[in-house]
């Protein structure tokens, strides 16, 4: 008997950590979607999706380099974004990210990914999104969105086309 429950408990130990794996797989996975999501939302416009993705209070934030070179960290509401998404536009917003990396650490999910924003046809400006995400009740929300801008060595030309 004790060699059937030593060869059981060895099957438990040796699967635990792929079941773990696969369960901070889902979770990547459900961070990434949250995000994406945001940009697919931005597209169409749907500043309720926007909304739903934030958690109350949640802060928006963009470091940058002033043109006489000093740095400076402006913050923006998420109310204020909202708004924008949903203002009527014949240009439409298309921020294209790449290269996202995922951590996750319980109910604290840290996300970066590079990114390039078209403005209509035009690129705006790029740079890198570091997000900050809580898994509560309603699963994955965004409480801290930090963002660089700049318009020189985005992978695309200033003033180019999506690809």
């Amino acid at each position: 008997m004790k060699p059937i429950l030593l060869a059981v408990f060895a099957l438990a130990a040796a699967l635990a950590p792929v079941r773990v794996h696969a369960q901070q797989g889902t979770a990547e996975d459900s961070v990434r979607a949250v995000i994406v999501g945001v940009f697919d939302a931005m597209r169409t416009r749907d500043s309720a999706a926007v909304r739903a993705a934030f958690t109350p209070g949640a802060r928006l934030q963009t470091a940058l380099l002033r043109p006489d070179g000093r740095p400076e960290l402006r913050e923006d509401s998420v109310g204020a974004f909202v708004r924008a998404v949903g203002a009527p536009s014949d240009v439409a917003w298309d921020e294209q990210v790449d290269s996202m990396h995922v951590r996750i650490d319980g109910p604290l999910a840290v996300a970066t990914a590079d990114y390039t924003f078209f403005a209509g046809p035009r690129l705006s400006h790029c740079g890198i999104n570091a997000f900050q995400l809580f898994r509560g009740p309603d699963g994955w929300k965004i409480f801290q969105l930090t963002d660089t801008r700049r318009r020189s060595g985005c992978r695309a030309e200033i003033g180019s086309s999506p690809p």
